[in-house]
């Protein structure tokens, strides 16, 4: 007979199944021209485009602090092997920022790619943590070169079939999406040994907030006549990697992890 860990890991796998049958049976997907018109395109300083560039630095400055925080308490962490995908999200966090600055200042297909790259390597590599925290430690440090792979794929699948004429964002997306709809799930469904998982929702909810921001763009701009939505995005999004950090830093190294598979 299943055990209860056995079943609720079996719906997640169910959950994985359903979306990726619901990807395949959409149409293509190309990316919109439009999605490169963005409503503040002042430029400031001979830089074009300037609050969507310069608001891409709070993403910067968590990444880099948070790289350097995963580097310096390894060797006092109760597991540091745990530190290796929180690492790889702060690294991703880093070159986010810097990839939308570039992207931002020349907004292309061509460009948007290092924007987007660094992206899958955040998502991947965090939803790897909270697999490992609450599912199975060894399952999750197998699985994330996969995951890892898979957000890069995803990538450069919707690149190249743009440069085909037939772009096709259906995977990317659900790579976005997928590990979002898991999450929540597996907070609910799995204990952990960690304190302060909490702050795993305050995270999704500032990231649902820059997904809202950034469809509001041009509404906001509008009506502030400051600022646009798209540039809040960014530090929405920085905010949500702020509370990762903040989470592991209010942890108690003292503390050890509950059952690991």
């Amino acid at each position: 007979m299943l055990s209860h860990l056995q079943i609720r890991i079996l719906w997640l796998l169910g959950i994985v199944v359903i979306c990726g049958l619901g990807i395949l049976f959409l149409d293509p997907i190309p990316q919109d021209p439009n999605y490169h018109r963005f409503a503040d395109d002042r430029p400031y300083f001979g830089i074009p485009n300037f609050l969507n560039v310069i608001s891409n630095l709070p993403l910067i400055l968590v990444g880099i602090i948070g790289l350097g925080w995963t580097l310096r308490v390894r060797k006092v962490a109760p597991d540091p092997l745990l530190l290796l995908p929180y690492g790889i999200f702060f690294a991703g966090v880093f070159l986010t920022g810097m990839g939308s600055c570039y992207y931002h200042a020349l907004p292309e297909n061509k460009t948007l790619v290092w924007d987007r790259y660094p992206m899958t390597l955040a998502f991947m590599a965090l939803f790897s943590a909270i697999w490992m925290e609450h599912v199975s430690r060894k399952g999750g440090i197998i699985l994330l070169p996969g995951f890892l792979l898979l957000g890069f794929f995803s990538v450069w699948y919707w690149e190249y079939t743009e440069r085909s004429g037939l772009g096709d964002l259906r995977l990317y997306g659900g790579v976005q999406f997928v590990p979002l709809l898991l999450i929540p799930f597996i907070l609910a469904w799995f204990r952990s040994g960690y304190s302060k998982r909490h702050y795993f929702f305050y995270a999704l909810g500032f990231y649902g907030l820059a997904k809202v921001l950034e469809h509001f763009d041009r509404e906001l701009f509008q009506a502030t006549g400051v600022v646009s939505g798209h540039s809040l995005k960014h530090l929405a999004a920085a905010l949500a990697a702020f509370v990762i950090l903040l989470m592991l830093c209010h942890r108690q190294f003292q503390e050890k992890p509950g059952r690991i598979l």
